[in-house]
């Protein structure tokens, strides 16, 4: 290793977010604590100017100008094709890591060569928790948060599995199944050995995917509590219109459900892939059955929403085949 190689190389996917994304370099600059980093952004062909907000305010940035959305896993790969630093850091757009996140992270990762990639506790601007340390889906973790079941009891260790919300979110590192790509590092070594992100995921369970395939190969996954990063969520979905949104208005429900059927055919085979499908569309159905029978406004919205869902559902499983292709990109 040459004394010039940095620490990190941080990749940044923007997608119309500039002025988030400015106070995102301006936190990580602020933030880096002595941590040599370079900093990669690639633009998914944003239209609010972020690309040129770059060019103009951070020339140290490499910028790779996008003429498409290519999505998130496709977008990093090309950030990863750049880099040049001992670990990967991602990082959101809307994601600010708090004082000494980044010499922490690579402490942790210097410290334990079988740490193959880890992420940090996500909070909102509030301190607000958000779920940083998860379990990997299956159709009974998709049960419990269908159900409700999950958010009612979140301290139990059965029904709070999927989000880990049994745990307290300070109290101590833990080695889990995957973290959230809004900020995560990756063992440059890990990625050669597993590969990149599996492109045909346009948007969403693509860090799944990645995590899945870092524990088979042997490594782990870590979550320090520790390690503090204010994420907002959502940002760069809001920006796109006339698409249908998940009841969180953060996921665009067609892209989550294609990426769901891809990640569980790939994973864990055909039969699970429809278990999946078949759970949330007879969810759906029934409760588009309980409310319409009930004549307020409130229901009525509600079993309209279910009955768009199930569509949705069935145009996803239609589009993937049942999880064996990805439509053409952008998505």
């Amino acid at each position: 290793m040459s004394a010039e190689q940095p620490d990190i190389s941080v990749i940044i996917v923007s997608f119309n977010t500039r002025d988030l994304l400015r106070e995102c370099l301006h936190t990580l600059r602020a933030e880096a604590g002595g941590v040599r980093y370079e900093l990669i952004v690639v633009d998914n062909a944003s239209r609010d100017g972020s690309a040129d907000m770059i060019e103009a305010e951070f020339p140290a940035a490499r910028l790779i100008r996008g003429e498409t959305n290519l999505g998130f896993a496709a977008a990093n790969n090309r950030g990863f094709a750049i880099a040049q630093g001992r670990y990967l850091v991602l990082l959101n757009s809307d994601a600010f890591p708090r004082p000494l996140a980044l010499p922490k992270v690579v402490a942790y990762m210097d410290a334990d060569p079988k740490i193959g990639l880890g992420g940090a506790r996500l909070v909102g601007r509030d301190d607000s928790w958000q779920p940083s340390a998860r379990l990997f889906p299956s159709p009974l973790n998709d049960f419990l948060s269908l159900s409700g079941l999950s958010t009612r009891f979140p301290h139990s260790r059965f029904f709070g599995r999927m989000d880990r919300s049994w745990a307290d979110p300070g109290a101590a590192a833990a080695e889990v199944d995957w973290v959230p790509g809004a900020f995560s590092i990756i063992r440059r070594e890990v990625l050669q050995r597993v590969g990149s992100f599996d492109e045909r995921f346009f948007l969403y369970y693509e860090e799944v995917d990645l995590c899945q395939r870092i524990k088979a190969a042997g490594y782990k996954i870590y979550y320090w509590p520790d390690v503090v990063v204010t994420h907002l969520g959502g940002e760069s979905s809001k920006t796109l219109e006339h698409l249908q949104l998940s009841s969180s208005g953060a996921q665009l429900t067609l892209w989550r459900l294609r990426s769901a059927y891809l990640y569980y055919r790939k994973q864990q085979g055909m039969v699970v892939a429809w278990l999946a499908k078949q759970i949330e569309k007879q969810w759906h159905v029934l409760r588009a059955w309980k409310n319409s029978r009930r004549q307020d406004a409130e229901s009525r919205a509600k079993a309209e929403e279910s009955r768009v869902i199930v569509t949705l559902i069935e145009q996803a499983w239609r589009e993937t085949c049942g999880g064996r292709v990805s439509p053409p990109r952008p998505w």
